[in-house]
Order: C-alpha cells, then sequence, then structure tokens
C-alpha cells in the first residue's frame, strides 16, 4: 500500500471526494470508518465556515514535527473533530509515521 499524506487528503477535499478523503484519514490518523468520514466531514464544513481554518490545519504539520503530544490533539481535535480516545491513537498513529 502506497503512503498516503496529507496532501492526498487535501487533494480528495478540494475534489469534493469525501469517500476518499475519509480513506486517506483513516490510514492517516488510523480511524474506524465511520469516525474518518466524520472527521473529513468536519473538515470540510469547518473550512466552508472559516477563512482562516487552513492556516490552522496548515499547523498540524509543525506540530507534529515539533509540537507537544498536546498540541498534536488540540489540533486534531480542531481539524478534524477528535475526541476521547481516537485523539491519543490518532497522535500515536502520527508520531509513528512522522517521528520528531
Amino acid at each position: 500500500m502506497t503512503q498516503l499524506t496529507f496532501r492526498d487528503f487535501a487533494a480528495a477535499v478540494m475534489e469534493g471526494n469525501a469517500v476518499r478523503a475519509a480513506e486517506v484519514l483513516e490510514q492517516l490518523l488510523g480511524l474506524d470508518p465511520p469516525v474518518a468520514v466524520a472527521a473529513a466531514e468536519h473538515f470540510q464544513k469547518s473550512m466552508a465556515a472559516d477563512p482562516a481554518f487552513m492556516q490552522k490545519a496548515m499547523g498540524l504539520r509543525a506540530a507534529v514535527t515539533g509540537g507537544s503530544d498536546a498540541d498534536i490533539g488540540a489540533l486534531l481535535g480542531d481539524c478534524f473533530g477528535l475526541k476521547g480516545a481516537a485523539v491519543p491513537s490518532a497522535v500515536s498513529v502520527l508520531r509513528k509515521q512522522y517521528p520528531a
């Protein structure tokens, strides 16, 4: 399987392909399909509602490469609506894919 990136997610969002966006999040964040669908929908709604949202979303890269787990978790909540056990699990998956 090809290693997917947030660029793949962004491309799916820009194309309006919610199914593909969710599939990418399944791999990138280690989410179950229903959670990935909700996360992709949250991202798309937030992007449409707030012109400054993409700046926040782009901050995820900086958080992953130089921030704390709490920083990453907060952005995952803001950008994808992740809550509860999904947050530390997704942080762990990201840390494995993008080691500091």
